[in-house]
């Protein structure tokens, strides 16, 4: 398996394990395994993999089995999701330091191709992802819609990062998650 930066060339690969698993693709019964809630286009991944270097992938023979986003909240402004916890971001805190579009950046959506889900490809990427944005951000920060448990505990028991608060959009619940780069 490779974990690496992705490129251009990744992009259907990418498409492709977001699409299959979004929450609006997959049966209510398999949400409990984990789901991607954020939409993102052929045209955002590209800006994102260009400008920002903020996609790591995992490739098992050939095939794109997980992918993690991670961007400046520049990037992320024209989310409306995005915009809102921009807005609120000064309002969450990690052992006494206040959260800023300066000093965090937006980490997530994470896909781990459900075959794959258990073997380390996750903490692979999460650690890859984070070493990568380090000199740039001393915080990375997410969010984790409450009707998600197992990303909840994959970024607990596995990627150690914090809950800073909860906060609710658009009729969800969400952690906001965070953790330092070093």
């Amino acid at each position: 398996m490779e974990i690496r930066y992705a490129t251009t060339a990744d992009l259907d690969g990418l498409l492709d394990l977001l699409q299959a698993n979004h929450v609006n693709s997959i049966p209510e019964n398999e949400k409990k395994d984990g789901f991607v809630t954020t939409n993102i286009t052929r045209e955002q991944l590209c800006e994102l993999i260009d400008k920002e270097n903020g996609v790591t992938v995992a490739i098992d023979k050939g095939q794109m089995i997980g992918f993690a986003l991670a961007g400046s909240w520049d990037f992320w402004k024209p989310w409306p999701l995005f915009a809102y916890m921009i807005e609120h971001l000064r309002e969450f805190q990690l052992h006494g330091h206040t959260l800023t579009e300066e000093n965090s950046y937006q980490y997530g959506p994470v896909c781990v191709d459900r075959t794959y889900r258990g073997t380390g490809v996750f903490e692979r990427l999460f650690t890859y992802s984070l070493e990568s944005m380090a000199p740039r951000y001393p915080y990375m920060a997410t969010f984790i819609n409450q009707i998600n448990p197992r990303s909840y505990a994959a970024h607990t028991r596995k990627a150690g990062m914090e809950e800073s608060g909860k906060f609710d959009w658009n009729g969800n619940h969400y952690w906001l998650m965070a953790i330092e780069t070093k």
